[in-house]
């Protein structure tokens, strides 16, 4: 089975770093893994599809992504991992093709059916949101925000930034793209429970997404949950690790 991986708001398969390759090894057989059985995807508008305009809802992320596997003859069912906006994407898409979905992690995402919009985007983080619009086209301070929004762990920093930047230069985001990105996000509501396994991760010193909306997400829908103790909005970049290890112990159970 393929575990199929969606970042956030403009953010790219490249921007999971080494997480792929720990999966692989988690959620592989020893001496059986396939380079195609973790797929790292771009949502429409970020990384391989930069230069194409992003929907303006989820539902036709969904849609856009669909297609996109089925041209890789990648067949359901998928196992869903997903960050953020990534999240509401795999969510949408477990709830309208169930059979598709066998398994779902979301990690720090939020639906409007459970949050409120100050949880969902943090208030302390409004003014340097509108300074990293302002600064959009200034590619080495708006990485720069990026990072300061979404990272907890810097010991690597000037190296994250260094590889950022590289990404940005091969394939730059849209400010267009990413404002519609954002409406995609801030309308997806979401309520209605998948019929799959699901796990909730979220990280403690998120500063753009409170952690109650992944509480709020696994309390609604019974899921396992789960918070990291120090890690930033970008778990995945944080502690890598350790989500790896969390879906280990919940593959076993499920």
């Amino acid at each position: 089975m393929n575990w199929i991986l969606l970042r956030g708001l403009t953010r790219e398969a490249r921007h999971w770093e080494k997480l792929p390759q720990l999966l692989a090894c988690v959620v592989c057989p020893a001496g059986l893994a396939g380079v195609d059985q973790v797929v790292a995807l771009d949502l429409p508008g970020n990384g391989k599809f930069a230069a194409q305009a992003s929907p303006w809802s989820v539902r036709d992320m969904v849609e856009f992504l669909r297609q996109q596997l089925l041209a890789r003859a990648c067949q359901p069912p998928y196992s869903l991992l997903a960050m953020s906006l990534g999240g509401m994407v795999a969510a949408d898409w477990a709830q309208r093709y169930p059979r598709e979905i066998a398994r779902l992690v979301l990690i720090n995402t939020s639906l409007r059916a459970f949050s409120s919009v100050s949880q969902r985007l943090r208030p302390g983080s409004w003014l340097r949101l509108a300074l990293l619009a302002a600064r959009w086209g200034e590619a080495e301070p708006a990485e720069r925000l990026i990072h300061q929004l979404t990272c907890r762990r810097l010991s690597f920093q000037n190296e994250d930034l260094a590889s950022w930047l590289s990404i940005r230069k091969d394939r730059p985001v849209s400010a267009a793209n990413a404002g519609r990105q954002l409406w995609a996000a801030a309308r997806f509501s979401g309520a209605r429970k998948p019929d799959c396994p699901t796990l909730v991760l979220s990280s403690s010193g998120d500063q753009l997404v409170h952690p109650r909306c992944s509480a709020s997400l696994a309390h609604a829908w019974q899921a396992p949950y789960h918070a990291h103790p120090w890690a930033g909005h970008d778990l995945a970049h944080d502690d890598a690790a350790w989500l790896c290890q969390r879906i280990a112990v919940w593959l076993d159970k499920v």
